[in-house]
């Protein structure tokens, strides 16, 4: 009998997920994650040019990248960048300065391209409004002197962008975000606290701007509430992306310690698939966590502290169901008793997407971790 009640019990925790989940529709399908290196890396690495063989992006390790910089003067390495902007603008381990400006550089291209599909009279009207969207997010991209820090123009788009001195900073940060975010989302005005751009700002102006904060939007995000959310296929490709960029800033910064990660959503996810190393990070932050793909803290490094927030009245993500089954689900509540995180609070703020919102308890325990002083 109580095995049957257990079976039961199973049975209707995979159905709950199936719900949950499913409300975006599950013949919508899934999507296939960008991964391998950026665009461009067949012509950069037959490039003779300067009889030098540059690091292949694709098996180079972001130490390895740094290393090569290092050896070229500056000259050469801007040459490279206007040679190659997509390759430098997202190559871990390359100077961050020459990061920006192959990016700026490469957003200006993008730009332009779009403009012409925009009045191209091949494409559809569909194609055209499409053309100038993302004419547009290129140029707000471009204006004000912004620091991007990655920019890949495939698929949905992915861009990474900093607030903040990354390479004087004395302390780091990156956000990790979860569905729904993209390089068109990544820095909405009608929703300011719910993307990475938004939460990084928040983040910056909360440590006095003495925390350098990275807005990654650098990985495939769910859409929506189908599939993709409920199972973690997305998340690990974003691993391993996430813990390229760690291993980049670890190379081409000196804070005084490796970067704070704070994990949105989904994010909690890639990060705890990640399983950052005190090498790649000083601590972890999740907050509108579904799981981190584990059964608790313990599968983590434990030298790496993780903190949990504690969820609002308000977030529909405690709707959802804390198993992981039949490949569904994310595992434990990082906020429960018993996973093993240390708790921040989370007074003050409301839904999914308010935990970074100026005046809440919450942004105030975040700023304090990313300043360590938790």
């Amino acid at each position: 009998m109580r095995g049957f009640r257990v079976r039961r019990a199973l049975a209707a925790a995979a159905v709950a997920l199936a719900a949950v989940f499913g409300a975006g529709g599950w013949a919508a399908g899934t999507q296939t994650p960008l991964t391998g290196p950026p665009p461009g890396s067949a012509a950069w690495t037959a490039d003779a040019s300067f009889g030098l063989r540059l690091p292949d992006p694709a098996t180079a390790t972001p130490a390895e990248v740094a290393a090569f910089f290092a050896g070229l003067a500056p000259a050469r390495q801007d040459a490279l960048a206007v040679r190659h902007p997509l390759v430098v603008g997202n190559l871990d381990g390359a100077p961050v300065p020459l990061r920006y400006r192959a990016n700026a550089l490469a957003l200006a291209a993008e730009r332009a391209r779009e403009l012409a599909r925009a009045v191209d009279p091949a494409l559809t009207p569909q194609d055209h409004a499409a053309a100038r969207t993302r004419a547009e997010r290129y140029r707000t991209l471009l204006d004000g002197g912004r620091q991007v820090l990655a920019f890949d123009p495939r698929g949905r788009g992915q861009v990474a962008e900093v607030y903040g001195d990354l390479t004087g900073a004395a302390r780091t940060a990156v956000i990790v975000p979860g569905s729904d975010i993209d390089l068109l989302s990544f820095d909405r005005a009608g929703n300011p606290y719910g993307t990475p751009a938004g939460m990084a700002r928040a983040l910056h102006e909360a440590t006095g701007r003495q925390v350098a904060v990275i807005a990654w939007a650098g990985y495939t995000t769910p859409v929506g509430l189908g599939p993709d959310a409920a199972t973690e296929d997305l998340a690990r490709a974003g691993a391993d992306r996430l813990t390229r960029l760690l291993d980049g800033l670890a190379a081409t910064t000196r804070p005084q310690a490796p970067a704070t990660v704070y994990c949105h959503s989904y994010g909690s996810v890639v990060c705890g698939l990640a399983r950052p190393t005190p090498a790649r990070a000083s601590g972890v932050v999740v907050l509108g966590s579904p799981g981190m793909g584990v059964g608790s803290a313990a599968d983590l490094d434990p030298r790496v502290p993780l903190w949990a927030t504690a969820r609002n009245g308000s977030d529909w993500i405690g709707d959802v169901p804390k198993v992981r089954l039949f490949g569904l689900g994310h595992g434990a509540d990082p906020t429960a008793p018993g996973f093993g995180a240390r708790p921040l609070p989370a007074t003050g703020s409301h839904g999914h997407n308010g935990y970074f919102a100026p005046g809440t308890d919450s942004l105030a325990a975040y700023a304090a971790v990313a300043l360590g002083r938790a």
